[in-house]
């Protein structure tokens, strides 16, 4: 699952990010309404953690433009703002739920799944499997096969492989990859996408006829079935 933090206090961001990455969702960070409207207009995420009180373009105003839109990502509005009146604002303005500070991050994981489950529910063909050539992702089972035989990944080598199948076919660069799968806005200089990218490719290459993961020199990687 990816999601979106719009959310201007960095302790708070880091806190939610941090529990959430854990649990295994792909997590991107917005400090202000402006930078998280765009991301949320112009990715895909499964739901959006929205605080109300955004400089520049505020929380409620981010909903608004995007529903205006049709965008009918689900939208969990934080804030420390519970009275009757405010609540009502933001169910009003297009959000989904309302989460006052301070809170429980059980409680704010339970009602992200209840937001994502409904979405789901709501749509007509969820996705959940993702495929590339004989390659195949179950998301709910957290499992991957290739031409029937199952591939066992570590968590974060899960986390790419899925942001490398939901870009099939696409050169993805370093900083793609930095900011989608370890949630870095900056590059730290280290060779962990190398080190990861190889043990991926040693598990879903080696011992295959046909190479899916292919390294595009001087631009990143693109997984691809016709290459």
């Amino acid at each position: 699952m990816r999601i979106l933090i719009i959310e201007d206090d960095k302790q708070v961001a880091s806190f939610i990010r941090k529990g959430l990455a854990e649990s295994g969702w792909n997590v991107d960070v917005a400090d202000n309404g402006k930078d998280g409207l765009f991301l949320a207009a112009t990715e895909r995420y499964d739901a959006l953690i929205v605080d109300r009180m955004l400089p520049g373009v505020d929380g409620l105003t981010v909903i608004r433009t995007l529903r205006a839109s049709d965008n009918k990502t689900p939208a969990l509005v934080l804030s420390a703002l519970g009275e009757v009146d405010d609540r009502v604002q933001g169910l009003k303005a297009g959000g989904d739920d309302y989460l006052v500070k301070p809170f429980a991050f059980s409680e704010l994981v339970a009602r992200l799944e209840a937001l994502v489950r409904r979405s789901c529910s709501a749509c007509e063909a969820p996705l959940t499997v993702l495929e590339v050539g004989d390659l195949k992702m179950d998301l709910l089972r957290r499992e991957v096969h290739r031409a029937g035989r199952k591939i066992d990944l570590q968590p974060r080598e899960f986390q790419l492989l899925e942001f490398l199948m939901r870009h099939a076919g696409q050169v993805v660069t370093r900083t793609m990859l930095l900011e989608g799968v370890w949630n870095y806005h900056f590059d730290p200089q280290t060779n962990v996408i190398d080190v990861h990218v190889s043990r991926l490719r040693a598990k879903i290459d080696r011992d295959f006829p046909t190479p899916l993961l292919h390294t595009v020199r001087g631009a990143g990687y693109r997984l691809d079935a016709t290459a």
